[in-house]
C-alpha cells in the first residue's frame, strides 16, 4: 500500500493518528482492498492523467445501464453517445425522482442517501449504490490527501450540524475529529473554537469558507495569539474563498488553504491545488463537460461556460449530463491517450456574477477582494438590484469604515456610473445551511441577456 507517500506528510502525526491510518486500511484490506486500490488509481490519474479509453468504455456502460434500468431514460437505448442524452438539473431530479432511480439497484440494502443543505432551494436526496459510496470514499481520501491532511490526524469541521448530518461519539472517536458548530460566530464562539483547536492539537481544518473568513477576521481584530497551534492543512468547503482570505489564513495559521470543490449529490470532485487559483478535478470518477450559457452545445475552449457533470460511479441513480448551477472555464490538458482536467477559473453558482452598467459580466472576486481588508467591516454582502443598480450592505464600526474607498476600489469594475446604495445593518443573516452569501444577483435577466449575447468574461 503506497497512499502514505501521497501529499504532505506531517512529521508530528501521535500514536493514535498513526494507528487509525493504518487500521482503516488494515480493515480495507480485510474487505478486499478497494478503497486502497482506488486511492491509488487517483494518484496514478493525477500524475500522469486518466485514459481516454477507459473512459469512454464506462461512459458507454453507464449510458447502457440507465436506458435499460430507469423510466426516464428508456427513450434512449437507441442514443449511442454522451450528447444523445439530455441535459439535467436539481428540478428535474426531483420532478422525476422515481423514473430517474434504477429498478437494477432500487431495492439494494446497501444504497445510501445524501441530502443537500438546501442553502440554494429545497433539499434533495440522492441515493448512491455501494460501489458509488465506496468510491467516494477513496476519492476523498486521495483529493485531502493533496490538500495536506491524513485520514486518521486530528481534523475539525466546522459548519451547522443538523440532525441528519451529525455524527454519533463512535465515529468522532473513529474518525478523530470534532464537530465545530458554526451557526453563531460571535467573538465568544470563535475564541471557543480556536482555544480547542490549540488544545486539541487539531491538525486539519475544514467548513464553510465564510466561516473560516470570520475566524480570520477575528484573528486580526483582536490579535488572537497563534502560539501553540498544529494544524497544518486547511479544506474549505461549499462556498468560494475571496483570494485575500485564502491568503491570510495560510499567513495566520503557516499552512497551505486549498479548496475542496464538492456538492453532496456527487461528492468531493476536486481541489484548488495550482498557485493560480485553478481547481485540479477528478477525472476518473466524474466526465466534465463546459457547455455554452444559452444552449447545450460545447463552450469554446477558454470561454465560461456552465459546468455539466456525468458521474461514472453512481448506478443506483445514474447522474448524467447534470448542470449544478456552476460556471468555470476548463481546459483538458493531453498526455498521448490520456487527458487531465483543470478548472482555470470558477465562479460557482451563475447567481454570483455580476454585470457591469453596460451588461458585461463581473466576477465576483472584484467585490470579495477589494472590500475583504477595509478596517471596520465585520461582514457585507452585495447585491445586484436592477440594471447598473448595486446595494452593498454592511455590518461594522461605522466610525471607522471608510465607504468612500470601498466604492473608490469597486466602482471602476462595475462603471463610473453605477449607482450604488449603502445600507447599514446589524446582522448579515445565514442560510438555511449556516452559509453566508456575500455577492448574489438579483436579476436573472441579465444572465438571460448574457447567455443569448453569448460573451466571454
Amino acid at each position: 500500500m503506497k497512499v502514505s507517500r501521497i501529499g504532505t506528510i506531517p512529521k508530528h502525526d501521535t500514536f493514535g493518528e498513526r494507528a487509525r491510518f493504518s487500521a482503516y486500511f488494515a480493515l480495507d484490506r480485510l474487505r478486499g482492498g478497494v478503497v486502497a486500490e482506488r486511492v491509488e488509481s487517483d494518484d496514478y490519474a493525477f500524475r500522469h492523467g486518466t485514459s481516454e479509453k477507459e473512459t469512454q468504455e464506462r461512459l458507454t456502460a453507464l449510458l447502457k445501464h440507465a436506458a435499460d434500468t430507469t423510466e426516464f431514460y428508456k427513450e434512449y437505448k437507441d442514443s449511442t453517445s454522451l450528447d444523445q442524452f439530455p441535459v439535467v438539473n436539481k428540478d428535474i431530479f426531483r420532478s422525476h425522482y422515481d423514473e430517474m432511480r434504477s429498478s437494477a439497484c432500487r431495492d439494494a440494502s446497501d444504497n445510501r442517501v445524501m441530502t443537500t443543505s438546501g442553502s440554494t432551494g429545497t433539499p434533495f436526496s440522492m441515493i448512491q449504490d455501494h460501489r458509488k459510496a465506496l468510491r467516494n470514499t477513496a476519492d476523498s481520501i486521495f483529493i485531502s490527501m493533496l490538500g495536506g491532511y491524513r485520514i486518521g490526524e486530528k481534523i475539525a469541521f466546522i459548519r451547522v450540524w443538523v440532525d441528519n448530518v451529525k455524527k454519533s461519539h463512535f465515529q468522532l472517536f473513529a474518525e478523530n475529529s470534532i464537530m465545530m458548530e458554526s451557526s453563531s460566530l460571535s467573538d465568544e464562539a470563535i475564541s471557543r473554537m480556536l482555544h480547542i483547536i490549540r488544545t486539541k492539537k487539531v491538525k486539519c481544518l475544514t467548513g464553510y469558507s465564510s466561516a473560516l473568513g470570520e475566524i480570520s477576521r477575528f484573528i486580526d481584530r483582536t490579535d488572537y495569539s497563534m502560539s501553540g497551534m498544529q494544524v497544518h492543512s486547511i479544506l474549505p468547503i461549499s462556498e468560494s474563498m475571496p483570494a485575500p482570505v485564502r491568503k491570510r489564513l495560510q499567513e495566520q495559521f503557516g499552512c497551505p488553504v486549498r479548496s475542496y470543490y464538492s456538492n453532496e449529490e456527487n461528492g468531493i470532485m476536486g481541489l484548488e491545488f495550482e498557485e493560480n487559483e485553478s481547481y485540479y478535478i477528478n477525472s476518473e470518477s466524474y466526465y466534465y463537460e463546459i457547455l455554452k450559457m444559452d444552449c447545450d452545445e460545447p463552450a469554446e475552449e477558454g470561454e465560461l461556460g456552465r459546468i455539466v457533470i456525468t458521474d461514472l460511479n453512481n448506478y443506483a441513480f445514474p447522474v448524467i449530463r447534470y448542470d449544478n448551477g456552476d460556471s468555470a472555464v476548463m481546459k483538458k490538458i493531453r498526455h498521448g491517450d490520456r487527458y487531465r482536467v483543470i478548472l482555470t477559473e470558477l465562479y460557482g453558482r451563475r447567481s454570483d456574477i455580476l454585470f457591469d452598467t453596460e451588461g458585461n459580466a463581473v466576477t465576483p472576486y472584484v467585490i470579495t477582494n477589494n472590500l475583504w481588508d477595509v478596517e471596520g467591516v465585520k461582514q457585507y454582502r452585495f447585491l445586484q438590484t436592477a440594471p447598473g443598480k448595486y446595494e452593498l450592505r454592511l455590518n461594522g464600526d461605522r466610525e471607522k469604515m471608510n465607504v468612500d474607498e470601498m466604492l473608490r476600489r469597486i466602482r471602476p469594475a462595475l462603471g463610473a456610473d453605477a449607482d450604488i446604495t449603502v445600507t447599514y445593518v446589524d446582522e448579515i443573516p445565514v442560510l438555511a445551511s449556516g452559509k453566508r452569501k456575500y455577492i448574489e444577483n438579483l436579476c436573472p435577466e441579465l444572465m438571460n441577456e448574457y447567455a443569448k449575447q453569448n460573451k466571454s468574461v
